[in-house]
């Protein structure tokens, strides 16, 4: 139904706004406040008027395709509606309804607007789209699994719950779903008369009878199964998204954060299933989450996906579509899987670092300046460990090609590096490859003149130990790395920050030190707080790169 659409800003500053083919599953990914929220009900809005919201942000337009001829009859059926009694009929009128409402439309019209929606979208939208689009959020997606109604049998189903009860092979495949997810057997049970209730059963029904009868056995059945009034939330809201994907048979479903009350293996299930779902048959869905492991179940399901990953700061708005493909490969590699850099999408910023000691520091040192001077510190930032000064340009390259701010700390024997090492943090870095040659002189110069002081550049005070001439070169490759995300410490490593504390050992026991001297309570008199100098000056021209818009080393 939605072929296509296009939000208000491009991929990075500047760039116009990209049309996007929709796919059976669009994900919304980003930071808070980047608006996934809110560009769910902007769409949902749209699908309801079939026209622009003035007030819309993020959303500029929906594009629609119509339904075959052969399916537009079984799609005006499912939401066709019987005259109440009394209630009179206007010549080739029916009568269409949902929870959203209940019309009298002339059928030959609606049929044409199914068949082409761009003759009339506010009509296409307003009789037949409103009631084929459900919004799911924390407040409903409980509450969808109360009991309900059992209707008319000689009626068409009018609740999600009416349908899995004649649908078996509906039912049948939400068991499978809740199964493999609980251990335990979904089941309808009708033996409140007049209303349909879901229990989680210990075993599966001998057969459908069991399930949907009315008779002694039927009744010891559910009476013996669990109702899910007493299962915990997350069961509740798991069970209640599958049920509406499966038997809701909405043809756009909009859901946002389906995460919530589910633990990260669920997640992935529910991912996976409600991918596989809108791909079989052919639904749009639309999700904004904060959850890894909810986007790889998406991708992990083969359906198509199109991730979209949304960012706004101090006015500049982008959003850029993340080759689903290239998110598999990502997480394809072990070292990428085990740092959760795919947890780096829903962050503004992210720090690579060399090892888990400088990952702690740095963020100890970035969660005081965001306390004490936060116009310093870098809000909403992952810190990463990348276990080694090779690897951070393997964990930069892709974040950046995703379109994550993600600068690299290293150290300063960085300058070693020649060959393939070095190329390789530069091109990691986006460094454009012709200025690669002019870097490597400077750097292959810098490195000669700290040997030649016959002292250790990591453990002896880094550029310092060079002459003034000297050490104003090396000042200036560091610059030139900074430019690019590439913040090299100057001090040679990092037991060069905050000598005056006193702090012993190297790695984790000089961690450890350093953050007893550093004190545990903000209240007392000998805590730690930001000064004007030292690794708080380090950090600040950090936050300068991420924040700036128009940075360097970022992929357009």
């Amino acid at each position: 139904m939605i072929s296509s659409f296009h939000l208000k800003f491009g991929r990075a500053p500047g760039l116009a706004a990209e049309t996007i083919t929709t796919t059976p599953v669009t994900v919304f990914v980003g930071p808070n406040n980047s608006g996934k929220s809110k560009v769910l009900s902007e769409i949902e809005q749209y699908c309801r008027r079939g026209s622009k919201d003035a007030s819309a942000v993020i959303l500029d337009d929906l594009a629609f395709a119509g339904l075959a001829d052969d399916k537009v009859h079984q799609a005006i059926e499912q939401i066709k509606q019987a005259p109440n009694p009394g209630e009179a009929l206007n010549i080739d009128h029916i009568l269409v309804g949902s929870r959203y409402g209940r019309q009298q439309v002339p059928a030959g019209s609606l049929t044409q607007f199914v068949q082409n929606p761009q003759t009339n979208i506010g009509a296409f939208c307003q009789w037949f789209l409103t009631h084929s689009t459900l919004i799911l959020d924390g407040r409903n997606r409980i509450n969808l699994v109360n009991q309900q109604s059992a209707g008319d049998l000689q009626q068409a189903p009018q609740s999600s719950f009416q349908v899995l009860f004649r649908d078996d092979a509906k039912r049948h495949e939400v068991r499978r779903i809740v199964s493999e997810a609980f251990a335990s057997h979904f089941v309808i049970d009708p033996t409140s008369l007049g209303q349909l209730r879901i229990r989680l059963s210990s075993r599966a029904p001998v057969n459908d009878l069991e399930e949907r009868g009315i008779h002694a056995e039927a009744v010891r059945f559910h009476a013996n199964a669990q109702l899910i009034d007493q299962a915990s939330d997350g069961v509740k809201a798991f069970t209640g998204i599958v049920t509406e994907v499966m038997a809701g048979d909405p043809r756009v479903l909009l859901i946002d954060e389906p995460e919530a009350f589910l633990h990260p293996s669920l997640a992935a299930k529910l991912g996976y299933e409600v991918s596989r779902a809108a791909l079989t048959a052919d639904k749009r869905v639309f999700v904004s989450t904060h959850s890894p492991t909810f986007v790889m179940g998406c991708i992990q399901s083969g359906a198509p996906v199109n991730i979209i990953r949304l960012t706004y700061r101090g006015g500049v708005a982008t959003a850029r579509v993340l080759p689903s493909t290239e998110i598999l490969e990502l997480m394809r590699n072990p070292l990428l899987r085990s740092t959760g850099v795919l947890s780096g999408l829903f962050y503004e910023f992210v720090v690579v670092t060399e090892s888990d000691a400088d990952r702690a520091f740095y963020q100890e040192i970035n969660e005081r300046l965001l306390r004490f001077k936060p116009e310093w510190g870098i809000p909403n930032c992952l810190f990463i460990n990348a276990q080694n000064k090779q690897t951070v340009q393997t964990i930069l390259r892709p974040l950046r090609k995703l379109g994550i701010p993600a600068a690299g700390i290293v150290d300063i024997d960085v300058v070693k590096d020649s060959g393939a090492t070095w190329t390789n943090l530069l091109t990691g870095a986006n460094v454009p490859g012709i200025a690669h040659g002019s870097l490597a002189t400077m750097r292959s110069a810098v490195k000669q003149a700290m040997d030649s002081t016959g002292r250790d550049m990591k453990r002896d005070g880094g550029i310092a130990i060079l002459n003034q001439p000297d050490r104003e070169a090396a000042e200036n490759l560091l610059a030139q790395l900074g430019e690019y995300g590439i913040f090299v410490v100057p001090g040679g490593e990092l037991e060069s920050w905050l000598k005056h504390l006193g702090a012993s050992g190297h790695g984790p026991s000089w961690l450890i030190s350093v953050f007893e001297k550093m004190g545990e309570d903000p209240d007392a008199a000998d805590y730690l707080k930001p000064s004007l100098d030292d690794v708080w000056t380090f950090m600040q021209n950090m936050k300068g790169w991420l924040i700036d818009s128009n940075r360097k080393g970022i992929p357009a």
